[in-house]
């Protein structure tokens, strides 16, 4: 594995991370089976609302190259084929949506101890062209973000993000939807061992002239229970308990408050996910 910047992904990840992952506001029921063949078979639910999903994914792994193929409930049959390190610090996606016809896609990644690039273009006539690159090492990287219609001649995405890490702070700065909006985030482990950590986003819109503050931290109980928290500047105020009940099986509820119409009721979710 390549150490270094990573890709322009990760600008901010982390912090990210702490204050949304796993927040959920509907039900969700995920299962994992392995065939004896070595085949991961993924059924999910999800109940928003009135509405009800299903979906079906399979995975198969041989040497290298990892095959997913996932069916949802509109008869939508998602394949991404992924090669990893065809050559050394490269990967290669394709997928495809079928029935779409203008759903293929080429991506390629590549980690440089000192770089990172992730570029993807569709397979049609007029392809929407992407492209990601981050330089710097595992303490400073700067990195922009592109997206490209051929078809019409314009840049479509123009982002630029700086990351700052040492061995308890990761900060960031970016600028996102061609310089409307400027995000900047901070994330600070406090106690490694209990993996106590805080973390903040600030977003200013340019156009709106509005500012989006939310701070959250995140705590272990214990080695296989992790709370959360987090507040946003719209005083919409969450929490999350999560537990590993058998390995790589989680039960997750979360629940989430207006706290300026307390009157209102709290919306709460519930995610479980069982692996063998």
């Amino acid at each position: 594995m390549v150490k270094g910047p990573g890709l322009y992904s990760d600008i901010g990840k982390k912090a990210r991370d702490l204050l949304y992952r796993d927040y959920v506001s509907d039900h969700k029921f995920t299962v994992t089976t392995y065939s004896t063949t070595g085949v991961a078979i993924t059924a999910s639910g999800l109940k928003k609302g009135e509405l009800f999903l299903v979906d079906v994914s399979t995975q198969l792994k041989n040497k290298n190259i990892t095959t997913d193929v996932k069916v949802d409930t509109n008869s939508n049959v998602y394949t991404t084929i992924t090669v990893d390190e065809p050559a050394p610090g490269l990967k290669t996606i394709f997928s495809f949506v079928v029935p779409d016809q203008k759903s293929g896609k080429v991506e390629l990644q590549y980690l440089h101890e000192y770089a990172g690039i992730n570029t993807s273009i569709g397979l049609t006539t007029s392809p929407l062209v992407n492209f990601s690159g981050i330089a710097g090492n595992s303490t400073v990287a700067l990195g922009t973000d592109l997206s490209f219609d051929t078809a019409t001649g314009n840049f479509t995405k123009c982002n630029a993000g700086l990351s700052f890490s040492s061995s308890d702070l990761i900060a960031s700065l970016a600028l996102n939807d061609k310089g409307d909006t400027v995000s900047a985030s901070y994330y600070h482990t406090v106690k490694p061992v209990t993996n106590t950590a805080v973390g903040a986003e600030l977003t200013h819109s340019f156009s709106s002239n509005e500012n989006t503050l939310t701070i959250g931290t995140q705590h272990l109980l214990d080695p296989l229970t992790t709370v959360k928290a987090r507040v946003n500047s719209y005083g919409k105020a969450s929490a999350l308990i999560q537990h590993e009940w058998r390995p790589k099986s989680l039960f997750t509820i979360s629940g989430e408050v207006d706290t300026r119409a307390i009157e209102k009721s709290a919306k709460i979710g519930l995610a479980v996910a069982l692996k063998p």
